[in-house]
């Protein structure tokens, strides 16, 4: 265990954000099209994107808080700080859908009354974190943020994303606070297309996703996948197969991430932090030790290259008990609890069973 201060940024406002099934959307073709393809579906479907994943984790830091975990409020994003990343006439679409019930897309990406201003708030509470972290305020930084942003686009909102908050953060430290090479690392369950697009042609941002592969949604993500022009070499994609879990994700990031960090040198390290890759989310076997031991490894980059400055921006995770626990694990070992050892499956209780056996089978029982 080691004293590190860790941040934990919430804002009630982002509760706002609930579309439902039943809402009268705009009328329209897509919406009739959305309407065509739930009525199709022989079960109800639910926005697995709700308010209460939210509610869940704050719940659980209630009632198991943790030692020296610090406690800040979010923020609205400004238009010139979307604007980095979203282009004028995507912002326009999207302001226009303030106060509204809108389908976005057959993504099944919507907006109700207040999800406008509950994506201002995910995107200025990400800016906060890094604020924050960049005045020494805090070592790191976990905002704790929907509607999610790693699927948004510049010009196009995805997979229940509206701006790509993650995005957002990384230019707006890159613009005002003076940090030069960012490094962004994704581990939700599914590849960050947006981050990706965003800054699929930029030299001074590495972007590393570990996801299940395609055609798992959004498809995107290929190991083939590493940028363009200039950027070249500075997108590293790992596609993973369904069924890979800790060991796989450790692995991973040992041999693939850390070399590349090593080689880029980031002076800011941000991620985008889904945990639908947890068992409990059926797309992938990670485990509440993988994601400790994940984060341990992202602090070590973070120590070695940029003075422990490391800021993390939720995005998935729809299980509410794994996802709670899963961010109460993280937030843990931000706080200086040492990341926990993974290892495979099962392992633990094999030697819980020969301690209870064995002795029985010795000459002296």
């Amino acid at each position: 265990m080691t004293n590190r201060r860790a941040l934990a940024l919430f804002d009630e406002r982002m509760l706002q954000h609930r579309p439902q099934v039943e809402d009268a959307f705009l009328p329209g073709r897509l919406e009739r099209r959305v309407r065509d393809i739930l009525n199709g579906l022989e079960v109800k479907w639910n926005f697995p994107e709700r308010p209460e994943r939210l509610v869940a984790i704050r719940d659980l830091l209630n009632a198991e808080p943790i030692a020296g975990l610090a406690y800040a409020g979010g923020r609205s994003a400004r238009q010139e700080q979307l604007a980095r990343v979203h282009t004028s006439g995507y912002l326009d679409s999207i302001y226009k859908m303030r106060g509204r019930s809108v389908w976005l897309d057959v993504d099944t990406t919507a907006v109700s009354p207040g999800s406008v201003e509950a994506a201002e708030i995910a995107a200025g509470t990400a800016i906060a974190a890094v604020e924050a972290v960049a005045s020494g305020v805090t070592d790191s930084a976990f905002a704790l943020v929907r509607p999610p942003g790693h699927h948004a686009e510049s010009v196009r909102a995805r997979g229940s994303c509206l701006f790509n908050n993650v995005a957002v953060a990384a230019a707006h430290a890159k613009a005002e606070l003076g940090f030069n090479r960012i490094l962004i690392i994704d581990w939700d369950a599914h590849h960050g297309n947006g981050t990706q697009e965003i800054f699929w042609a930029s030299p001074d941002v590495l972007f590393f996703d570990i996801h299940r592969a395609a055609p798992f949604y959004p498809g995107s993500g290929l190991i083939g996948e590493v940028g363009a022009g200039l950027g070249e070499g500075t997108t590293v994609n790992v596609p993973m197969p369904a069924g890979a879990g800790d060991a796989a994700f450790v692995k991973a990031m040992r041999e693939v991430l850390q070399p590349a960090a090593d080689w880029f040198k980031p002076d800011f390290v941000l991620v985008s932090a889904g945990f639908d890759a947890h068992r409990a989310d059926f797309a992938l076997n990670v485990g509440h030790e993988g994601f400790s031991a994940m984060t341990g490894i992202v602090q070590d980059i973070a120590d070695k290259h940029c003075e422990g400055r490391l800021a993390l921006v939720l995005e998935g995770g729809y299980q509410l008990e794994s996802l709670s626990r899963s961010v109460h694990t993280v937030l843990r070992v931000l706080a200086g609890e040492t990341p926990e050892e993974v290892r495979e499956r099962g392992f633990a209780e094999v030697e819980e069973a020969a301690a209870f056996h064995l002795p029985a089978f010795s000459d002296d029982a």
